[in-house]
């Protein structure tokens, strides 16, 4: 077994088109789902969650979000019009984790939203402990009420993130990090003078 903080140390991105299938079984997919959604909760308010986008249904997806744009804009080019149609079906799977956030008399929105940011990050960990590859993105469908809507997603709720879910086709590449000195400070105390 790895490491946890391997798992940590090792976790990338894989781009789009390097998934590909297998996607995650059954049983998989629900531990990514169980491990996302054990992110700190502050009230226990469940602020977000998950949809899944994949097969003939992501695919629909994609056709009717061609439509929108095209009912909107006119007639779409080929390659914008297949890259709409291909936008959920471009790896196996596709989680779409839901920011669900709304006024609370002691929860603040703000950390609801952040409990969303943890769930799908968890999500990207828990399928990289698997074997599998995740990349996390959003797009132009996550700020438009009208794709939101054939997405399955009320205008009032947030997209935290769209996973691509799949099996890399290559291992791949670290990109460069931040230099910690860069980005950690101690804290120093108030001058009481």
């Amino acid at each position: 077994m790895t490491n946890p903080i391997d798992q940590l140390l090792t976790r990338r991105s894989v781009a789009i088109p390097a998934l590909r299938k297998p996607a995650p079984s059954d049983a998989d997919l629900r531990a990514i789902l169980t491990a996302a959604s054990r992110v700190p909760d502050h009230g226990k308010l469940a602020p977000w969650r998950f949809v899944l986008y994949r097969g003939e249904t992501a695919a629909a997806i994609g056709r009717a979000l061609a439509d929108l744009l095209e009912a909107r804009d006119g007639p779409l080019g080929e390659v914008r019009r297949d890259t709409e149609e291909k936008r959920f079906a471009r790896s196996p799977l596709v989680i779409g984790v839901v920011s669900t956030a709304k006024p609370h008399v002691k929860i603040p929105e703000w950390e609801q939203v952040l409990s969303a940011g943890a769930a799908t990050m968890n999500l990207v960990h828990a399928a990289h402990a698997l074997g599998y590859a995740a990349n996390w993105v959003t797009e132009w469908v996550a700020y438009d009420d009208e794709a939101k809507a054939i997405l399955g997603i009320a205008p009032e709720e947030k997209v935290a993130g769209f996973v691509h879910v799949g099996t890399p086709i290559d291992v791949p590449a670290d990109r460069p990090r931040p230099d910690l000195s860069q980005i950690v400070r101690e804290a120093s105390a108030p001058d009481r003078a």
